[in-house]
């Protein structure tokens, strides 16, 4: 059922990229692109019980590793996005060894990952080999396809974003069914009790951080290449960590489909409040949405929308089927 009901949902969403025009398909693919990148922190806390709130890092390295190797040296994207995997895979897998080999847990390790995200936006910016403050830019697109470089148009970079989203949706359902995504669980639910049942909870941290943060980086890589140009405040600033966890949050944390429904309500949204504020002379409109419907969301929908929609699912099919067995009651 949750397959054929994503099959759906992912030919639906194709469907759309085919029939809209290029500001919807733009759009789109930035909320596709946070929902992939929304999946690897889903991975992390959801599922893994890990709080990171300088995901920005990650997302980061793997914009940087590609645009550096393919400005600057003329390397395909899909090489550079190899890369940046590898880059923040290691790196997230030294900032747990640190962490958890010296007892630095929950909010500690938080707040860690805010200081090495912001060590590492500070060093970019002054780093000239990567463009310090002033950036690096892609090459304009000649409007061609290039799919060994991961060139192309606004059309194309949706599909690219599509094929993400789903890898995400797919990969963190077949993980939190797996051995893996149960002994993630227990690490979560319970630390200690884990390690009493024999679990290497501090090898299966640096694990399921080291492959968050390569999936991040991921995204990040695609993200440069759909953006055009990088700028550390930009692409490693805090904005960027809040946008990966907002999907996930407002969504439903630890679950499948929670960060592309959250990213679906929440990104349009922050865009749409951006251009308001504009309009009516409120700076920081979007920022304080983002605020309400957290704020809403932890009120009324703990648990996120997807499992309030799959709740009220299930009650509406359990009355339907007890209408027959109430018919004949009537009757009798």
């Amino acid at each position: 059922m949750r397959w054929a009901t994503g099959a759906m949902a992912f030919g639906i969403l194709a469907l759309v990229g085919i029939l809209s025009n290029s500001y919807i398909l733009s759009l789109l693919t930035i909320v596709l692109l946070f929902t992939f990148m929304g999946q690897s922190w889903n991975l992390m806390l959801g599922i893994g019980g890990q709080l990171s709130i300088g995901h920005a890092l990650f997302v980061g390295l793997g914009a940087y590793s590609v645009a550096v190797l393919y400005i600057k040296y003329g390397i395909s994207p899909w090489i550079g996005l190899f890369v940046g995997m590898v880059i923040a895979g290691a790196v997230g897998a030294v900032l747990a060894w640190l962490s958890f080999r010296f007892e630095v847990r929950g909010i500690y390790f938080a707040l860690l990952t805010i200081a090495a995200a912001e060590f590492a936006r500070i060093m970019f910016s002054g780093w000239e080999f990567v463009g310090a403050m002033q950036g690096l830019f892609f090459p304009a697109p000649s409007g061609n396809v290039e799919l060994s470089m991961l060139r192309g148009g606004a059309r194309f970079y949706y599909f690219v974003a599509l094929a993400l989203a789903a890898i995400g949706v797919a990969g963190t359902e077949i993980i939190s069914r797996s051995y893996f995504g149960y002994v993630w669980r227990a690490m979560r639910d319970d630390d200690e009790a884990a390690r009493a049942l024999g679990v290497r909870t501090f090898r299966h941290k640096i694990l399921v951080i080291s492959i968050s943060a390569a999936s991040a980086a991921a995204g990040g890589g695609i993200l440069a290449l759909v953006q055009g140009a990088i700028f550390p405040d930009s692409i490693m600033g805090m904005g960027i960590s809040v946008d990966v966890l907002i999907g996930p949050i407002v969504g439903g944390l630890g679950t499948a489909f929670g960060p592309l429904v959250g990213s679906l309500v929440a990104i349009p949204l922050n865009h749409l409040m951006s251009g308001l504020g504009d309009t009516l002379g409120i700076p920081g409109l979007n920022n304080i949405t983002y605020g309400i419907i957290l704020i809403l969301v932890v009120w009324f929908l703990p648990d996120g929308i997807w499992p309030a929609i799959v709740r009220r699912y299930q009650a509406i099919k359990e009355s339907a089927s007890s209408w027959p067995l109430k018919l004949r009651k009537a009757e009798e």
